[in-house]
């Protein structure tokens, strides 16, 4: 991690009370992650404990401790999504890139990750790559919608 960046962002981020989802979202969007080992510095920082950063870390599923591929894959698993056969979707992903939820492809290409509601609920299927949703989407669009990302 870069220790001066992460040293302004801690700077920026001393309130009262501390706000440790806040700052390790600035922390991931600087950096691309939030590495376990900066764990100790953040809680000195923000006057908190280990656990609490660590806590809160581990608990939003956004928060990534190691940098994603070039594209991020999320697929919906929304209750809508899923009475449409995300699951399916879900599963055509894995299988294209052969990874599974939570891992990134060997070449860096790609990290999937899954999501509880994208907010487009009436046209699911729906998954999102690099933040741009994507509606309807079937298992055999799949292939074609992957591989026209570089």
């Amino acid at each position: 991690m870069s220790e001066p960046v992460l040293a302004a962002i801690l700077t920026r981020h001393r309130t009262s009370p501390p706000n440790i989802l806040h700052t390790l979202l600035e922390i991931q969007e600087t950096l691309g992650s939030v590495s376990p080992g900066a764990i100790p510095e953040i809680a000195r920082s923000l006057d908190v404990t280990e656990a609490d950063v660590a806590g809160v870390l581990s608990y939003y599923p956004e928060l990534r401790t190691a940098k994603p591929g070039r594209h991020v894959i999320r697929v919906c698993l929304g209750e809508s999504c899923m009475a449409n056969h995300g699951a399916t979707v879900l599963a055509r992903v894995r299988a294209h890139l052969k990874i599974e939820v939570g891992e990134t492809t060997r070449d860096g290409r790609f990290t999937l990750e899954r999501v509880y509601c994208v907010g487009n609920c009436a046209v699911g299927p729906s998954l999102m790559v690099d933040g741009e949703v994507v509606g309807r989407v079937s298992p055999d669009q799949v292939p074609a919608l992957l591989d026209s990302y570089p």
